[in-house]
């Protein structure tokens, strides 16, 4: 008689599953909850202590830990000299696991957890019981996904017992499983002991969703969703109307909602390719919105607008009147809605959060051969932050040197931004040679340019920046500094009545 050996945290379809085993002729072994329920429900059980003749201890710690479990589990059935030894040892097969594990990554994201209950939770018998399972899957079937119940029955009952195929099929995904349990509590003790970067570092990330493609067709590509993703992670966003979303939407909406989280006031960031756009800050967000979109009113053009205030009917009636492939706010009125709603290929996200920052987030990149990660880009201004050049900035233009300085920091490296009047004119990004940035940004921003702001998310390495911005007419500046040049290129700001303000901290972003 085949056995299986059914103990479970999450008993969803358990019971039935447990009966149409003994109907095609199983013995089932439980423990715990498990053997509870089935016998409450009329299945019959036998008890893991009735197989190990020893009781379960330590308030259930130690039941399944035991010869009598793994050597029937472990033994090589094409191996003479251990199907001796079980037979000499009174051990009996066991042909099936059915097993997950304690709630660790529930208790974790639970606020309220205290240590002993977190710990507690923590799975040793499971783990070891679905490992010796799958390392023997060509004579176990070992499930951790009830979803793959009706698989399992449907060939023991059209073949007698299940595909080798089947049962490696069922084995990586318990090793799939438990590295990714392992990972959760090697997270949870690296981060209450405070180790950044551990000698070993491993991530967990779950429900993969393959994608149509990556970044070009011939890609393949999926998304995971990271464990405790914090409040307004654009993981969290649910979409309302539209085509499911590619690689590329993913990418540039991710960029969207970061570059977004810098600004408290009513604010519209317009993406395309990863890189802003547009952005603009206002009174409100339709304010917002228009100085966003006339930053750029072509490049906007199947863009991606991010807004950190509730969308309405004004706002939805501007946004159709453009071809825009995703709009993410954190809500939006029903009229917006139903107005957004009139074409048939703009993606809706809503994202409540969207404004909120997660500090104790990292940012990884993969390399060649292995990862780089470092510490999410949380800092605006350093402690050296002060004005270097003769003329004091007014007020008006230090309110827009800080909006652009936010605007720098998701502008791809080489970057400059001129604004005025809290909204983008001219963006210069991604050149090689800074002063390229200064001329692209400078020519974007045409007859605009004069009286505005420039930031620069590196220093100035030479003065010849500065003397096209002189005469472009920009009035302010503000830059890290750091320069082995740098009294020439204030020298330079003064000679142009050019205010500047060094920052005391860079913001490249590659």
């Amino acid at each position: 008689m085949k056995r299986a050996l059914i103990s479970v945290y999450k008993k969803d379809n358990i019971v039935k599953f447990a009966a149409q085993l003994i109907e095609l002729g199983w013995e089932i072994i439980s423990t715990g909850g498990t053997y509870k329920l089935l016998k409450e429900s009329g299945i019959k059980a036998l008890e893991v202590e009735d197989i190990t003749n020893f009781p379960e201890i330590l308030d259930g710690r130690v039941k399944t830990l035991n010869p009598y479990i793994h050597g029937g589990l472990l033994y090589n059935r094409a191996n003479e000299s251990h199907v001796e030894t079980i037979e000499k040892m009174g051990i009996n097969p066991i042909d099936m696991v059915v097993n997950n594990l304690y709630p660790f990554e529930e208790t974790i994201n639970n606020p309220n957890a205290k240590q002993d209950e977190i710990i507690e939770n923590i799975d040793i018998g499971g783990p070891s019981m679905i490992r010796a399972a799958a390392k023997n899957y060509e004579g176990v079937t070992v499930i951790v996904d009830p979803a793959d119940y009706d698989l399992v029955l449907e060939e023991l009952r059209s073949k007698g017992e299940t595909e080798l195929s089947t049962r490696r099929y069922l084995a990586r995904k318990v090793f799939n499983y438990t590295a990714y349990y392992d990972t959760l509590i090697s997270n949870y003790f690296n981060r209450i002991e405070g180790e950044i970067f551990p000698n070993r570092l491993t991530f967990a990330y779950k429900s993969g969703e393959e994608l149509r493609y990556g970044e070009n067709p011939h890609q393949v590509a999926a998304l995971y969703k990271e464990v405790g993703a914090a409040e307004g992670s654009l993981i969290e966003a649910k979409q309302l109307h539209g085509k499911v979303l590619s690689f590329n939407n993913i990418n540039d909406t991710s960029g969207a909602i970061m570059a977004l989280k810098e600004y408290k006031e009513p604010t519209v960031v317009a993406v395309k390719h990863a890189n802003p756009c547009g952005i603009g800050s206002g009174n409100n967000l339709e304010e917002a919105y228009i100085r966003a979109y006339e930053s750029d009113k072509i490049s906007i053009f199947g863009g991606i607008i991010a807004a950190n205030r509730e969308i309405n009917e004004e706002i939805a009636k501007r946004i159709n009147e453009i071809f825009i492939e995703i709009v993410v706010a954190p809500s939006y009125t029903k009229n917006a809605l139903d107005i957004l709603m009139e074409k048939r290929d703009i993606r809706i996200l809503e994202l409540p959060g969207v404004e909120k920052k997660n500090h104790k987030d990292f940012d990884i990149k993969k390399v060649s051969g292995g990862i780089l990660i470092q510490s999410q880009d949380n800092i605006l201004l350093g402690e050296k932050y002060k004005v270097v050049s003769k003329k004091e900035p007014t007020e008006k233009e230090m309110e827009d040197l800080i909006f652009a300085w936010k605007a720098a920091k998701s502008v791809k490296s080489n970057g400059v931004v001129i604004a005025k009047d809290k909204a983008t004119i001219g963006i210069g990004q991604g050149e090689v040679n800074r002063v390229w940035a200064v001329e692209n940004a400078i020519n974007r921003a045409g007859n605009k340019v004069k009286g505005a702001v420039l930031a620069s998310d590196g220093f100035f390495p030479f003065k010849d920046s500065i003397e096209l911005l002189g005469k472009a007419g920009v009035s302010a500046i503000i830059q890290p500094g750091g320069s082995i040049r740098d009294k020439e290129v204030v020298d330079e700001a003064d000679r142009n009545n050019i205010s500047m303000i060094f920052t005391g901290i860079r913001h490249f972003k590659h």
